[in-house]
């Protein structure tokens, strides 16, 4: 019996899962952008000791964009990252040495955001209407494959460049019909201010794209993959736990950004909830990638977003960490 426990020990040794009388390993998590609504499980996972009971000492920063997270895990600034698909894709594919290693978000959030009483419902509905737009983002370089689907006639809607931060404000003073945003996101600022939003999903309408992932250096996972196999196991023990109580996951975020609107993150949250999973993914552990959605999502960027790459969707993920 005790030769029998001290080869276990070995092979947890072996696989970073045991650390008995070892410091925990000082781990950076960088987001996409400020604290909000999907940040939140993350932070529920440092405060009940998640990470720690993991042998991790975690510390999580905010982030300034997903590209720019891709780039400063890229350059080994912080051990993780938390960055969209389409970032990853791109960045990757001019030689940053990054993987994803949860797919978290595996429905777009991407969608088309108006006032309810606009009439909006369909795609066909923009014709005849203005939209909100940001020359360069993705959303706006997206738009087109929604169009296409639905064979829109892009000469009847009026595209207004506006500033991201003042995209709300143009549609509550009804200076445009309607926005191209968030719907975990955008969507709840409208409702925040008492008005009440209507979305449109870009999934739902020929547009669908892997969100939000866990980025991390190849390196990373060739030299220490247990610890990426025990970041993942934290990562996914919160998200579980941020699902059975969002309460708890925001009041968690609340204490290192507590000015946050308590209502409007939590509405974020539940919303970013319904978007962990897509058709390809049910069923799957939180964080499992389906080949199928990053091969849908490769296709567009290539058509719409000008990405050249002559590697497979699946060289960009993995779904080799999961439990």
């Amino acid at each position: 019996m005790k030769r029998f426990r001290r080869l276990l020990l070995l092979s947890l040794f072996a696989a970073g899962l045991a650390r008995p009388g070892l410091a925990n390993d000082a781990v950076s998590l960088r987001l996409n952008w400020y604290p909000g609504g999907f940040h939140a499980p993350f932070y529920l996972g440092l405060d009940r000791g998640y990470y720690r009971e993991q042998g991790i000492d975690l510390t999580i920063n905010p982030g300034r964009g997903s590209a720019n997270t891709v780039q400063v895990v890229a350059a080994g600034t912080d051990t993780f990252g938390l960055a969209d698909s389409a970032s990853l894709m791109l960045l990757a594919s001019k030689g940053a040495d990054v993987k994803a290693v949860m797919s978290l978000a595996n429905t777009s959030t991407f969608g088309v955001i108006s006032l309810a009483e606009t009439g909006i419902r369909t795609p066909k509905d923009l014709e005849g209407k203005s939209l909100a737009i940001t020359a360069g983002d993705a959303l706006t370089q997206l738009f087109p494959a929604v169009a296409r689907r639905h064979d829109l006639d892009l000469s009847k809607i009026r595209l207004v460049q506006i500033d991201p931060a003042a995209k709300v404000a143009a549609v509550l003073e009804k200076r445009v019909d309607a926005l191209l945003g968030g719907l975990d996101d955008q969507f709840f600022l409208i409702r925040q201010k008492g008005f009440n939003p209507s979305g449109m999903g870009f999934a739902a309408n020929g547009a669908n794209t892997v969100g939000l992932t866990i980025v991390t250096l190849n390196r990373m996972i060739a030299q220490n993959p247990g610890l990426v196999k025990r970041f993942v196991a934290a990562t996914q023990r919160a998200w579980v736990a941020a699902k059975a109580d969002p309460d708890a996951a925001v009041a968690a975020e609340l204490k290192s950004s507590p000015d946050l609107n308590v209502a409007s993150t939590k509405d974020q949250l539940l919303a970013d909830l319904g978007f962990l999973e897509s058709p390809a993914t049910q069923g799957k552990p939180i964080g499992w990638g389906a080949e199928e959605d990053w091969a849908a999502t490769k296709a567009l960027l290539v058509q719409y977003r000008d990405l050249k790459t002559d590697q497979p969707a699946g060289a960009f993920y993995t779904n080799e960490f999961l439990p």
